[in-house]
């Protein structure tokens, strides 16, 4: 069954009709490369992404991997990438771009809610960038895919998250409209959780994305089991961190990078 198709109710945990049918478009893999090929926004998370995973031979699994933007660079320097996403035309690229330079990474389809086919302590790394767990609707489902990156990390294994800024909508056209209305529609439609925002992406209607405060990110971080180690706060352009973060900084962040930590069992 494709994906125009697939009744609502069939659809995976977490999964929204637009990211369904986003996942599905072989034209957005096949462009996602030159789409965003003279956008500088990446430098700043790839760096922070070398600068923490550095075991040679480790596995580091990429949640929501796209074209394999991240995972590439580090599969270059000698790690053992573990591609993962739910569209089919993105990871035959990345396949395609391992086979190309014999890098060592492997790929699986797979539901960031539903990832039981990956063992318990598997991994020596995850991360999850570009805001990719914003686009899990629902609370609970966001809670299960951090309980999951828990659960496939190795104890004292590494984790880093990206996710956008609720509050960073006070400074875009129509933003402070949206957060009123989004805190009321919370209120009166059980169906509609705080940051949750709905839009036209790349020729996609009704694409989900869930923004975030820091008092939620740190929620769900910990309440996976996982430590936080260092939380970076991005200033509007995403490529360096906040200046004068402790100055209102959870007002002024364009979003957060967080380095989390699984514990070491004792």
């Amino acid at each position: 069954m494709n994906s125009y198709n697939r009744p609502a109710w069939r659809l995976p945990s977490g999964v929204t009709r637009g990211l369904w049918d986003y996942v599905h478009r072989d034209h957005i893999a096949d462009d996602y490369d030159g789409y965003f090929a003279y956008n500088r926004l990446f430098e700043f998370d790839e760096q922070i992404l070398k600068d923490h995973f550095v075991k040679p031979g480790a596995w580091v699994a990429d949640l929501g991997c796209g074209t394999g933007r991240a995972l590439v660079p580090l599969a270059r320097l000698g790690l053992q990438g573990l591609a993962i996403d739910l569209s089919e035309p993105m990871l035959r690229i990345v396949q395609e771009k391992a086979e190309l330079e014999n890098l060592p990474i492997t790929c699986l389809r797979c539901n960031l809610v539903e990832m039981d086919a990956l063992v318990d302590g598997g991994v020596d790394y995850a991360m999850c960038m570009f805001s990719t767990l914003g686009m899990v609707r629902g609370g609970a489902n966001r809670q299960t895919v951090m309980n999951n990156v828990f659960r496939i990390l190795k104890p004292g294994g590494l984790f880093i998250l990206h996710v956008h800024n609720r509050y960073y909508n006070l400074y875009d056209p129509g933003g402070p409209r949206w957060l009123l209305q989004n805190f009321y529609q919370s209120l009166v439609d059980p169906e509609v959780e705080r940051g949750d925002k709905w839009f036209q992406y790349r020729g996609v209607p009704n694409m989900y994305l869930h923004v975030f405060t820091r008092r939620e990110l740190t929620r769900l971080i910990t309440g996976a089991g996982l430590r936080i180690q260092q939380m970076v706060l991005l200033d509007h352009s995403r490529m360096r961190a906040l200046r004068r973060p402790w100055m209102f900084g959870q007002l002024r962040a364009n979003g957060y990078i967080v380095i989390c930590q699984r514990p070491l069992e004792t």
